[in-house]
């Protein structure tokens, strides 16, 4: 007879971590749904990149020039090339690679073609209906606040030009003009007359 000492209880399956993680995300419906959830998120995040890649609009050629009012509101992203201008504080940028908020259907859509000064201004994402909205009626906080704009759109857009007052003639830009870091409106139209 053998004795209770000598009697091994008996030996569990043999399993490896991976199995035991493998069973719980089986056997546990709250697991099994987390999984599934993580899964599809992983893939949308991958079809997401992978769309971005091939939708991506060709280079647009470099647009250097002045333009009206009525000139800048043909490019507000409806047009062939899908090409988006805004005008801020004087000066026109190509906010084209940010078409998806100032394009059509986008949230500043408002924005695209016009001169966006005052809304900026005002944070109100109205454009300004005016042929020409010289500011004159904006305080010191408000004309801050649209320099300040200003600057970032420098940062992050092309420059294409400065918005042209009534009457006032286009200057010829060469590729040096455009990069100059002081290019006021005021700046170019001094060295205009010189």
């Amino acid at each position: 007879m053998e004795s209770t000492s000598d009697i091994k209880p008996p030996e569990p399956e043999s399993t490896t971590p991976s199995n035991n993680i493998f069973f719980e995300i089986i056997y546990s419906p709250v697991n099994l749904i987390l999984t599934v959830i993580i899964m599809l998120l992983v893939y949308k995040i991958y079809r997401s990149r992978v769309n971005k890649v091939a939708t991506e609009s060709p280079e647009l050629p470099k647009l250097r020039k002045d333009m009206t009012v009525a000139e800048l509101r043909q490019y507000d992203g409806n047009q062939p090339d899908g090409r988006v201008l805004v005008a801020v504080n004087g000066w026109i940028f190509d906010v084209t690679r940010g078409r998806r908020f100032y394009g059509p259907g986008g949230p500043y859509a408002a924005f695209g073609g016009k001169d966006a000064s005052r809304g900026l201004a005002t944070f109100s994402v109205t454009s300004s209906d005016k042929e020409y909205d010289d500011l004159s009626d904006l305080n010191s906080m408000e004309m801050d606040s649209v320099k300040e704009w200003e600057a970032q759109f420098r940062e992050k857009y092309e420059l294409v030009g400065k918005l042209l007052k009534p009457g006032e003639e286009p200057t010829s830009y060469s590729d040096e003009e455009l990069e100059e870091t002081d290019s006021t409106p005021a700046a170019v139209a001094q060295k205009k007359e010189k």
